[in-house]
């Protein structure tokens, strides 16, 4: 018999988890608090409802251990009553049905929880999707347009492609490779493309073809009441423009997604530089002269950083470094004339190697060398979008790299730092109200991060967020930029629901209240119901 204290144990697991560096959202041990006695009896009802591809875990078994762990290990002490591998929407029906009449929360993870802020956990009901990973192309019949790039072609609106909610990014690289077709997504090949395009979806063609949101056609969610519906343009447009920007885990639960997909014919121009972390004043002020002049350039992608990796002090300046990675829709000599100023600065030896890393390469190669699973193990960001009058200056510049200096080290392998991605091109030329995604006119996704490694003391993992905290705050020492992105989430944040959603989060209540009234969908940072 499964009683509420079995419940309550994934939770005091996780406060026990505590004392290193882990966390447990608020909202989901006051939701297994809340949960009246579940039996071995429910438990098999539940089995019985679920399709033959779909399959119920306890928490017992390796199966259940490895689909349990979230991709951030911080929140590996959150453990569910249950998991629900789905293979069908109905699957998902069922779930959602039988969570809600046993009182439990249900939450989905799409990847293998990525979540910045543990959003993917739960003590309740875990609906992985991983088992949901059908991709369907429907090229269009005549009419698409084309367009050449320099030494690419590309045919815009080539056709739709529907996918499953468990396909990650790395899902959709084959396609681009084998057969040039082409939906934006993200850099990370692990993280699910379905958390992806429901906060938006930032990556290294989003100025060229949009975010990922941008080329959503409809989706299929299940509501809190166990229905299915299909979201367009011409049925229930409210939650397809919420869902678009509006982040997971909030209306519904999204089990396949229809993009507009390119395709590709021909080569893009790409290059990674990289200096040491003397050069940071004159390559960020460089990169960010860059990023304005270029950002109605719809062919032109950055990703702008600094970061440093070790455990002394000794191996921390040893590492620390400035770096920026791209891809441009054109030429290397139309490249190399962008990033001229970037090309210019540094040793002799620097000078060189930044050089030599432009060149031409298929999109499938690009993709590979864009591609990077990171960050690792146990992480924490803090996130801001910049426009042109927050850009930084020489010194919030300094201050970050004397501050990076000081960081406190750990034996995770990506370290620490900050990343700023350039928006701008097609981004820009959405309204901010056409979709939730509200960060229409600025220039950089910005996102402080710092990462530790799963055997490192809880001492280690204190500092580490004391430090991430202290970074933040020398960078924007007067006042925080005003938005942030909701695909970073930071669980410290008090303003969220102006800097994720701004102007656009009332009409956001009003789509949760008409699609999920009692809030079953919910967590500390969830769009309001009441």
């Amino acid at each position: 018999m499964i009683d509420r204290r079995d419940v309550l144990r994934a939770g005091v697991l996780g406060t026990a988890a505590g004392a290193l560096g882990l966390q447990v959202p608020e909202s989901a041990a006051a939701a297994a608090e809340a949960a009246g006695p579940v039996g071995d009896r429910d438990w098999k009802r539940l089995a019985e409802a679920l399709s033959p591809g779909a399959t119920l875990y306890r928490p017992h078994g390796s199966v259940y251990q490895s689909l349990a762990l979230p991709f951030n290990h911080r929140y590996a002490g959150i453990r569910p009553a249950g998991i629900v591998a789905c293979a069908t929407t109905r699957d998902v029906s069922a779930a959602v049905r039988w969570a809600r009449e046993a009182g439990l929360p249900a939450v989905p993870r799409t990847g293998l929880g990525h979540n910045y802020a543990g959003y993917s956990t739960t003590t309740g009901l875990l609906l992985n999707m991983a088992r949901m990973k059908s991709i369907v192309s429907t090229p269009m019949p005549g009419g698409a347009r084309s367009r050449v790039y320099g030494p690419m072609k590309v045919v815009h609106d080539a056709g739709t492609l529907t996918v499953g909610a468990g396909v990650t990014n790395g899902d959709l690289h084959p396609l681009l490779e084998d057969h040039g077709m082409f939906v934006p997504t993200g850099r990370c090949p692990s993280v699910g493309v379905a958390g992806l395009v429901l906060g938006g979806g930032i990556g290294f063609s989003d100025k060229m073809f949009g975010l990922t949101c941008d080329r959503l056609v409809s989706t299929t969610v299940v509501l809190a009441d166990g229905r299915a519906v299909k979201a367009g343009k011409d049925s229930h447009p409210d939650l397809f423009w919420a869902c678009r920007g509006g982040a997971g885990n909030n209306f519904g639960v999204n089990t396949s997604f229809t993009f507009q997909y390119e395709q590709f014919e021909g080569t893009v121009a790409f290059y990674q530089l990289r200096w040491n972390l003397d050069s940071v004043l004159p390559v960020v002020a460089a990169a960010q002269h860059i990023a304005q002049d270029t950002a109605g350039d719809r062919r032109f992608h950055l990703r702008l950083g600094i970061g440093t990796s070790g455990m002394t002090r000794t191996q921390i300046h040893a590492n620390a470094n400035v770096n920026a990675i791209g891809q441009f829709y054109g030429t290397v000599q139309e490249l190399r004339a962008i990033l001229d100023p970037l090309l210019k600065i540094g040793t002799a030896e620097e000078r060189a190697r930044n050089s030599a890393s432009v060149r031409q390469v298929t999109p499938g190669e690009a993709s590979v060398l864009l591609s990077a699973t990171t960050p690792i193990d146990r992480f924490a960001t803090k996130s801001a979008i910049l426009d042109s009058s927050t850009l930084l200056t020489d010194q919030q510049v300094s201050a970050a790299a004397e501050r990076l200096l000081d960081w406190p080290g750990s034996n995770n392998e990506d370290g620490a730092g900050f990343a700023m991605f350039a928006l701008g091109g097609e981004i820009n030329q959405v309204p901010p109200n056409a979709t939730a995604f509200v960060h229409r006119n600025d220039l950089f996704v910005f996102a402080a991060e710092t990462s530790w490694a799963d055997y490192d003391l809880s001492s280690v993992a204190d500092a580490n967020l004391h430090w991430l905290k202290q970074f933040y705050a020398d960078i924007f020492p007067d006042k925080s930029p005003e938005h942030a992105y909701q695909n970073f989430p930071d669980p410290t944040l008090k303003n969220w629901r102006q800097a994720y959603y701004g102007t656009n989060y009332p009409r956001l209540v009003n789509v949760k209240r008409k699609y999920d009234p009692t809030g079953f969908f919910n967590y500390p940072q969830a769009i309001d119901a009441s």
